[in-house]
């Protein structure tokens, strides 16, 4: 069954960030080389260390505790417990580093905001 974009939420320290219109979360890892004189020619590779990020932005909503939670972190260099919810199901969480926050207001329309936030440690499954 195919997921709606807009049952994908963002939770900061179990609150979710207000007015929030997209996200992406992504996941990387490195790869380490292993070639040897055995390898037949052929470079061969080992999985490295991961990553996750978050990027998401939204509608500016005064006063949302979400979003002042993102900025007070950031502002206090603090890490925050970000939880991924699907369809009003929480399933994956990890703590992040908030590294940006953008606030736009333009004379025309609705204030937007944007951040970016950077996993550390594992991004794991609710519950695990």
């Amino acid at each position: 069954m195919a997921v709606r974009g807009a049952d994908i939420l963002i939770l900061v320290n179990n609150v979710v960030v207000g007015g929030q219109q997209s996200a992406t979360i992504s996941e990387s890892v490195e790869t380490v080389e292993t070639t040897n004189k055995l390898t037949n020619g052929f470079k061969e590779f080992e999985y490295g260390f991961g990553e996750w990020k978050i990027s998401a932005d939204g509608i500016y909503v005064t006063g949302d505790a979400g979003f002042t939670a993102l900025k007070n972190a950031m502002r206090s260099k603090t890490k925050v417990t970000v939880r991924i919810r699907e369809e009003g199901v929480d399933v994956e969480e990890g703590t992040a580093l908030v590294t940006s926050r953008d606030l736009e207001g333009k004379y025309d329309d609705s204030a937007t905001y944007s951040v970016e936030l950077q996993g550390t440690g594992a991004l794991t499954a609710v519950g695990a």
